[in-house]
């Protein structure tokens, strides 16, 4: 984003506000910088911290939140350039710090949660369930309950988790959840809290928390006076991004740890609130300033450095007609840019078209094909457009595919890492030795029972018999899970021991082992960046990378590629042509949505987030029919697609109409003469009938 060194007059006033007095206090209200999209607020965000730290407030007395572990660290590190910069105009030397306390909201909150264990009954060095193992443990526990064995479908896993997701972090009951998110599953709820005790009961009994439980803890934590004292002891400045994308507990942690709001500042936009399917809440930046006495002061940020004022000019009308939020009008000093376009076309087929001819032609004009996007409300709505630009063999990615820790023999070497930590953590534990040859799951869950019968003592393993193709490779892992457990082996040198361990097993149960193994080297180098096992698992599975050779992208690919992207993975990404597919009534505003307000006014937002990432094309593609996945109720592989809602009379005054293909004029007047040939002879013979 091209924005001036300086800072504009309201973001110098949201930089300025509430800085030290001459007394080092931070006895002033807490502050709400609506950014809105494109102005600038992680400079912003960036200047703020940078004037702490050049007015002497110790790094660890600030504490920065995110949504994001590469958003704090840049964050942190363009502050400290700020601030380096600022001291050597004033002829001062600085020295670079690092921020102790940065990080996301689940990163934090383990730390917390880490550091004041003892209070709350928790064992300091629990372990941290990713998303897939919380799945697997429900699936385990769905069939031992005796639950799979009705003749009635009982949710998968990953419904189950997704329930109990939405159930802890919006604080709701399951009934409530199941009725308003999931009513196929509606007949389940009691079977469903007792899956949900017995999965708490099990993570309790192995030391293990998954991602929810980290805010749901540190929230009942907050709750502790004497808890929450020391927390806010240890900060003065508190700054928290992207704040409309908070949940209950996100909100109720900071608010409890902060009552009075002293030295808290939160920066969000309310129009860009688009993540309630993972239970985040808009309400707590819109009621954020009434939730403080006096309330918290309230500095909007207006100037957008992205969008030229046609597109703006779109974007603000969209948000005018909207039922909710702080409506912030965007301006831009880029007054003149192509008008917005809305294409329609006959089907996804012509939709693909226009899209490839358009991009291929902006290519030709200088626009490098990284810088064009095309985005849409859910995957598969690119799946036709995907076969085109294959066909036409023009390279691109795909955003929102799975990410490093997903990939089968990354989770591998981190479960035999995990299980060397926690000798209680039976999913890893069932994981890795299913891996060893000749060895299946009730041999695997013998190992399992006899090693718990035994305390949990690794060296009790030995006793154990294993068929003979499995014994060198079972004594190996043995003697690692000792070596690393007792920490014989020093941290710097684990990963590499466990990757010398998996090399034979790798070969064994991947045919494309050697294209693997580079991503278990990745593993073991960024290993070395972390001072502790704990804080390397802590970290990787909070943040974990985001690709993995598994998918990399097609070997012709070159420096320049498409983008596609779905409208949520695209927040805070910015192109110079952007392309919103399947513009209608079902896709934007979402089908399940039409009905309740609330949801509308989220799609609604959705549409905004899409068209204020364009830079200087835009392309609302609204196609007559298109195709869609055949589990779809209806079961047809095409729908008709209606004018979208929010297509307005007066949002489509800011709008270029284009029809795909264009009717030649010569065509034009054929169609025109026969229209009216038919409507004569129509009325000349209907003069003689009754």
């Amino acid at each position: 984003m091209a924005q001036p060194i300086t800072l504009n007059y309201q973001q110098q006033l949201a930089v300025d506000f509430g800085m030290p007095k001459s007394d080092n206090t931070s006895n002033y209200s807490p502050l709400l910088i609506i950014a809105g999209a494109g102005t600038g607020k992680t400079n912003t965000l960036a200047h703020k911290t940078a004037q702490l730290l050049v007015q002497g407030v110790p790094p660890e007395k600030i504490l920065l939140v995110t949504f994001a572990r590469r958003a704090s660290a840049e964050l942190a590190s363009r502050a400290n350039r700020i601030a380096e910069q600022q001291l050597n105009e004033q002829r001062k030397q600085y020295h670079p710090v690092k921020l102790d306390w940065m990080g996301t909201f689940h990163s934090i909150a383990a730390r917390l949660l880490r550091e004041h264990a003892s209070l709350i009954g928790l064992e300091s060095d629990f372990t941290i369930m990713d998303r897939n193992d919380a799945a697997d443990m429900l699936d385990v526990l769905r069939f031992e309950l005796g639950f799979t064995n009705s003749d009635r479908r009982f949710p998968k896993k990953k419904t189950c988790l997704d329930i109990y997701s939405r159930c802890v972090n919006s604080q709701t009951v399951v009934e409530d959840v199941v009725a308003q998110y999931f009513p196929h599953c509606a007949e389940w709820s009691s079977e469903l809290k007792v899956l949900f005790a017995q999965y708490a009961e099990q993570k309790a009994e192995q030391f293990c928390l998954d991602y929810d439980d980290l805010l749901l803890y540190c929230f009942h934590m907050a709750q502790v006076p004497e808890i929450a004292n020391k927390v806010r002891a240890q900060f003065d400045y508190i700054l928290v991004d992207e704040y409309q994308d908070t949940n209950l507990l996100q909100a109720g942690m900071l608010k409890a740890f902060f009552p009075d709001g002293k030295g808290l500042t939160v920066v969000g936009d309310d129009a860009q609130s688009i993540y309630g399917f993972r239970a985040a809440s808009v309400d707590n930046i819109l009621e954020f300033p009434q939730q403080f006495c006096p309330p918290a002061k309230v500095i909007t940020l207006t100037t957008n450095y992205r969008s030229h004022q046609g597109i703006l000019d779109l974007s603000n009308q969209l948000l005018r007609e909207g039922q909710e939020g702080y409506k912030v009008e965007l301006y831009s000093e880029r007054k003149q840019g192509p008008k917005p376009h809305l294409v329609t076309v006959e089907d996804d087929v012509k939709q693909a078209e226009y899209i490839v001819e358009s991009i291929l032609r902006a290519r030709e004009e200088g626009i490098e094909l990284k810088r064009q996007a095309v985005l849409f409300r859910s995957s598969y709505h690119s799946d036709r457009l995907e076969l085109e630009l294959t066909r036409r063999d023009i390279p691109y990615v795909k955003h929102g595919g799975l990410k490093f820790l997903e990939a089968a023999h990354v989770k591998d070497l981190l479960s035999v890492l995990r299980w060397a930590d926690n000798p209680k953590h039976t999913i890893s534990a069932f994981r890795v030795l299913k891996l060893l040859s000749g060895i299946g799951p009730k041999t695997a869950n013998n190992i399992i029972e006899h090693l718990k019968a035994h305390q949990y003592q690794f060296s009790a393993l030995s006793d154990c018999k294993v068929p003979m193709s499995a014994r060198a490779e079972y004594k190996m892992l043995v003697e690692s899970l000792l070596a690393i457990n007792s920490n014989a082996v020093p941290w710097a040198e684990q990963l590499s021991l466990l990757a010398t361990l998996y090399s034979p097993l790798l070969e064994l149960n991947y045919d494309d082992h050697f294209v693997r193994w580079g991503d278990v080297e990745q593993l073991v180098m960024i290993s070395s960046q972390y001072s502790t096992r704990e804080r390397f698992l802590t970290e990787l599975t909070l943040n974990p990378p985001q690709s993995t050779g598994d998918l990399a992208s097609n070997p012709k690919i070159d420096d320049d590629f498409l983008i596609l992207s779905t409208v949520h993975s695209a927040k805070g990404q910015e192109w110079q042509n952007v392309y919103v597919l399947n513009v209608a009534d079902g896709n934007f505003p979402n089908e399940y949505a039409v009905d309740d307000k609330r949801a509308l006014e989220e799609e609604r937002r959705l549409l905004y987030v899409a068209m204020t990432r364009a830079k200087q094309e835009l392309h609302l593609m609204q196609p007559m029919k298109y195709w869609v996945p055949e589990q779809q109720s209806w079961g047809d592989k095409h729908v008709y697609g209606g004018k979208s809602r929010f297509m307005t009379d007066s949002l489509c005054e800011y709008l270029n109409r284009v029809h795909y293909p264009k009717i030649a004029p010569d065509a034009q007047d054929k169609i025109i003469a026969a229209k009216a040939i038919t409507d004569i002879r129509k009325t000349v013979l209907g003069m003689w009938k009754d």
